[in-house]
């Protein structure tokens, strides 16, 4: 009984969006409580992968921003290509406004950083800073609003993703 709400919850479009937002709460509680020491002892804890004389040891922080990363990224990239081959980027005309505001998306906030720090050139390193999105965040409120927000958002968030 339990099983199936949990599948069917999950099955629920914003359900990824749900569980994103309760879990940016309670790390905020605990990065902000005593449980802090808690938190940075899992996050350094030591994790090994080892077949043989073969082992990769990285602290758990690294396999999730590595590991994890590289699955979410993977996955966004499978999202779009489905979209450019038969969704709502499949034609030349359909890409070229959500390429442009990635883009723009991207370079403008750079641009801003940069002018900022012109008289700064210690701090010109920072410029990629404002650049980056957290895609999982945006995504996440996107599934939250549903069936409200067209499918051509969410690719443009994708693409947004990948530029």
């Amino acid at each position: 009984m339990a099983i199936r709400r949990i599948k069917a919850f999950f099955e629920f479009e914003a359900a990824g969006g749900i569980v994103l937002a309760l879990a940016a709460v309670a790390a905020m509680i605990i990065a902000n409580s005593p449980l802090n020491v808690w938190y940075e002892g899992f996050i350094h804890a030591p994790v090994a992968i080892q077949i043989g004389e073969f082992a990769i040891a990285k602290d758990a922080h690294h396999w999730i921003n590595d590991g994890l990363m590289a699955v979410f990224f993977f996955l966004v990239g499978l999202e779009l290509k489905r979209e450019v081959l038969i969704g709502e980027l499949s034609n030349v005309k359909q890409i070229i406004l959500p390429a442009g505001a990635a883009l723009g998306g991207m370079i403008m906030p750079a641009i801003v950083y940069l002018l900022f720090n012109y008289n700064e050139p210690e701090f010109w390193k920072g410029w990629a800073i404002p650049a980056a999105t957290d895609i999982a965040f945006a995504l996440g409120i996107l599934s939250l609003l549903g069936n409200r927000v067209p499918n051509s958002l969410k690719s443009l968030f994708g693409l947004y993703c990948y530029f």
